[in-house]
């Protein structure tokens, strides 16, 4: 089983979860290699997709005023 997760909630943000807390530790760079402060032993993050939070990347849940509509679907799994 993979150590992180990613879930893209219905027009919400993307979470991102460690699967395994007790091994695996989540960290978040910005584009010139910067981590963003991440509480020790927090197992899952809430990235913004819709642009608006205040707290970028994270979530604020502003995406619930400010219109933000996606609800990506992945291809169904194929039956055997």
């Amino acid at each position: 089983m993979p150590d992180i997760k990613i879930r893209l909630r219905p027009n919400g943000p993307m979470v991102i979860e460690a699967t395994s807390p007790l091994d695996t530790t989540i960290e978040i760079f910005d584009h010139v290699g910067n981590a963003f402060v991440i509480p020790a032993g927090k197992v899952a993050v809430a990235l913004c997709r819709c642009g608006q939070s205040a707290t970028k990347p994270f979530c604020d849940g502003t995406h619930k005023t400010c219109g933000f509509m996606a609800q990506e679907l992945a291809p169904p799994r194929p039956s055997a």
